[in-house]
């Protein structure tokens, strides 16, 4: 019985996925001139190189950003409800923070965290 759910829930997504595409390729209405290929619509011709790298250092920071957003997403929950668990609960979390933490370390010691 699982096994059967799990296919029909696949070719459910699938199909969902693929009718969407399909329908909104359909109605859309498609505009096909020069300035569509520009980088920016606005009509007015780009000074210098339209292709700009961004270092890596600004991912790496926006990253670890969510991460630790995340934990409080995670926290917030957990501490209206602290009460109701225990000291087993509180391990737990002990347990959680010291690994996020240990990521926050060793972000730190590869430099992801200086803003140059």
């Amino acid at each position: 019985m699982g096994s059967e759910a799990i296919i029909v829930f696949l070719i459910a997504g699938i199909v969902l996925v693929a009718g969407a595409n399909f329908l909104s390729n359909l109605i859309s209405h498609k505009s096909d001139n020069p300035q569509k290929r520009e980088p920016y619509e606005s009509g007015m011709t780009t000074i210098g190189p339209t292709w700009v790298q961004f270092k890596v250092g600004y991912y790496l920071f926006a990253i670890l950003f969510l991460i630790f957003d995340v934990e409080v997403a995670f926290l917030i929950p957990w501490a209206v409800v602290f009460k109701d668990f225990g000291a087993i609960a509180f391990i737990e979390v002990l347990i959680f923070l010291v690994i996020l933490g240990l990521g926050l370390m060793y972000a730190w010691k590869k430099g992801a965290l200086k803003w140059e």
